[in-house]
């Protein structure tokens, strides 16, 4: 069992849970997840690993409220315990040589981009952070992002918060302005994540995405996490996350992503309507 040392509501549907699990702490590195399961009957989800103190021998999950098993996550509280919480898994980042980076997260992204943003600026590169949010209300990690990069530019779609517009607005402003980058770094979901790819790609600039698709065991065994790089199959799991962002078949992954969408939206009122007292069967 693993207990939950600290719970931070972050936004409505946005939590931040730092638990003790001294054993990843101790090897986990920037870039890589864990796979938890919430009781003994839960479903495994795997969840990217936002920040890690090796003397305390903790490790921080940032998560949406998006399903069942995220739902009876964010409902535990401080001092109540996870069943299962297995990593780190995945390789990790590789930040080593890139001394000038643009690292972009998109939405709940920021908190696989922060820590990556947070090794790299470590390391003594120049880190131009770019994070965007549909608007003010979903904005988190700001003061973690500022202290972790050269500059920072906020985003929202609406203009409630920073500058409007998406994040490939503010690269594409910067690219077009002649800024060059050793690689962009692109975090969050698949849409934004294409299209910063597309457009990298026309200015010839290395970039990296973290790929989060359906994942079961973590290991390579289910094939859960497959996805197309450069027209051959690879494994989220344990070829990744990072792939090569102009290599990755983003239009096959988005279908996957939603094939069950059906299924975890039942399961999700399911579960709501089981904690209201109407389940209807």
């Amino acid at each position: 069992m693993y207990q939950i040392l600290k719970r931070e509501q972050l936004t409505e549907n946005v939590v931040l849970m730092e638990v003790a699990a001294p054993v990843v702490a101790r090897k986990c590195l920037p870039g890589q997840f864990i796979i938890l399961r919430v009781n003994e009957n839960g479903e495994r989800i795997p969840l990217t690993i936002a920040g890690y103190d090796r003397e305390k021998g903790t490790v921080t999950i940032i998560f949406q409220i998006v399903g069942k098993t995220t739902k009876l996550l964010s409902e535990l509280k401080e001092g109540d315990s996870i069943r299962d919480f297995v990593g780190p898994l995945g390789k990790p980042s590789h930040v080593e040589g890139l001394k000038r980076v643009a690292v972009i997260g998109g939405g709940l992204g920021c908190a696989i981009a922060y820590p990556q943003a947070k090794a790299l600026f470590e390391n003594g590169a120049d880190v131009t952070m770019i994070a965007g949010f549909r608007s003010e209300s979903f904005v988190i990690l700001e003061k973690e992002m500022r202290a972790s990069s050269t500059r920072l530019f906020m985003m929202s779609d609406d203009g409630s918060y920073g500058e409007k517009g998406f994040v490939t607005t503010k690269l594409e402003e910067l690219l077009k302005a002649g800024e060059t980058f050793d690689a962009v770094i692109a975090i969050g979901p698949l849409i934004m994540m294409k299209f910063v790819s597309q457009l990298t790609k026309k200015y010839n600039v290395k970039t990296i995405v973290s790929m989060n698709p359906i994942m079961i065991d973590g290991t390579g065994m289910c094939g859960g996490c497959r996805l197309t790089v450069d027209g051959k199959t690879q494994f989220a799991c344990v070829d990744g996350p990072d792939f090569d962002g102009h290599l990755v078949d983003f239009d096959e992954a988005i279908r996957r992503s939603r094939m069950y969408a059906g299924k975890e939206r039942q399961a999700m009122e399911n579960h709501v309507c089981r904690l209201e007292g109407l389940n209807r069967g």
